[in-house]
């Protein structure tokens, strides 16, 4: 059985946060030293979890595996689970960022309603929140708005509709 670790943020009164404010979209992003996104989905030892807004972002929870995949994405032997764990996981997430998810993983992770984003290279965490949030501030791509508007963020309608989508 996998072990999976949970570190939950808490605000207090003491804490200060950078300010967020109006709907947020959350974000997972994978990673193997809490500082970059530099890992694939299968090998990530950790996913960071942020709410996004247009105005800021705050680390919401870590989520830590004792068992992953190599970088290579070979699986242990043996047949054990790895990946349905972690998308439980991300449950309640809307995007996941990651630098590769073979195929049966992103459809694993798309069924659980969170959008896999491939990054090509490892980039420092802070790049990827600033540019998300630079896209929910200007017109986002339509697979954001699909995203938004599933999410109840508020930044898209209801019931929208995407011409270049079909």
């Amino acid at each position: 059985m996998t072990a999976i670790r949970r570190l939950r943020i808490i605000d207090t009164e003491d804490e200060v946060k950078a300010p967020i404010s109006g709907a947020a979209i959350r974000v997972a992003i994978a990673t193997q030293d809490m500082q970059n996104l530099n890992a694939h989905f299968g090998s990530a030892k950790k996913f960071a979890i942020y709410d996004v807004t247009k105005t800021g972002w705050n680390l919401i929870e870590t989520v830590a595996f004792d068992t992953v995949s190599d970088q290579r994405g070979t699986h242990a032997a043996g047949g054990e689970d790895r990946i349905g764990p972690k998308v439980a996981a991300l449950a309640g997430c809307h995007l996941l960022f990651c630098l590769a998810i073979g195929g049966p993983s992103a459809a694993k992770v798309v069924s659980a309603k969170i959008h896999p984003i491939k990054v090509a290279e490892p980039q420092p965490m802070e790049a990827v929140l600033e540019r998300t949030r630079v896209m929910l501030n200007g017109a986002p791509p339509p697979w954001l708005r699909k995203v938004l508007a599933g999410a109840g963020a508020g930044a898209a309608p209801a019931k929208p509709s995407f011409a270049d989508d079909e």
